[in-house]
């Protein structure tokens, strides 16, 4: 393991640290969140697959990335990516709490690590080992799929309120004064899909990796969804029970996307 990714191992055992801490205390501390009763089902929903999914899975990533597992790598990125998405929403979006500090410092782990992952591996030799069956025409059109949807459905929401002034449903729940979900997903998810889908049809090293990390972080905070909405259900908002259907078959697609991409990866470490 090079020096760049020995920095960025240090700040994930910090990230898994610090996580755990904000997961078991959400699930744990009454009152922690000062949000809505819709809001905090989401909160719960995520501490929940955070702390028995997400962390578990990068404790095992990084013990395989550092015998040089370069799959583990990839997974490891998937990961970063989603502590990186996951605290942005709780920095952003979560009224201010006790673990404000925390979720300054999970954000800045979480970018300043995957920076020193992604100029650490090395993405030639990474690209080498996808081989050529690897299907890039179903991976990239999922990709462009998610892509394209959510544009419309933030882009049409948003032009809506332009139009005749009509808030969208989803910052009328929160509470919130604007969209966190818009916001994030157009700046940090939609461009990658789109750049890594465009990458990928043309087999380019970076294509195969973002194509990766962006599937297993899609996979594992759609299941976020999926948590957050049954919370909701069980917190009396029944209409919460429509989107069930939606995360659900997100969440079985990314996994099944992160699979066809790791199956079709050689095995090999890097030296």
């Amino acid at each position: 393991m090079n020096s760049k990714l020995k920095t960025a191992y240090n700040l994930s055992i910090l990230i898994v640290i610090l996580s755990s801490v904000t997961s078991i205390g959400g699930l744990l501390i009454d009152n922690l969140y000062q949000d809505n009763t819709f809001v905090k089902s989401a909160w719960h929903g995520n501490d929940l697959v955070t702390l028995f999914v997400a962390v578990p899975v990068l404790i095992a990533t990084l013990i395989f990335s550092k015998r040089g597992s370069h799959k583990a790598q990839l997974i490891w990125l998937g990961l970063l990516d989603y502590m990186l998405y996951n605290f942005a929403f709780y920095l952003f979006g979560a009224s201010f709490n006790t673990f404000f500090l925390l979720y300054v410092a999970l954000l800045a782990l979480s970018i300043y690590a995957m920076i020193f992952v992604m100029i650490g591996i090395d993405s030639n030799q990474i690209g080498a080992q996808f081989t050529r069956k690897t299907p890039v025409k179903i991976i990239g059109g999922y990709m462009l799929f998610v892509a394209i949807g959510l544009s419309i459905v933030y882009i049409a929401q948003s032009v809506l309120f332009i139009v005749n002034d009509k808030i969208p449903a989803i910052v009328e729940k929160s509470g919130h004064p604007t969209s966190i979900i818009f916001a994030l997903d157009l700046t940090l998810l939609i461009p990658a899909l789109v750049l890594g889908a465009i990458l990928i049809f043309k087999r380019q090293p970076w294509g195969y990796i973002l194509a990766t990390l962006t599937s297993i972080k899609g996979a594992v905070y759609t299941l976020v969804l999926t948590m957050g909405s049954l919370f909701a259900v069980n917190a009396g908002f029944s209409e919460a029970s429509a989107e069930l259907p939606l995360w659900i078959t997100l969440t079985v697609a990314g996994s099944i996307v992160s699979v066809l991409l790791l199956v079709n990866m050689k095995s090999k470490g890097c030296k």
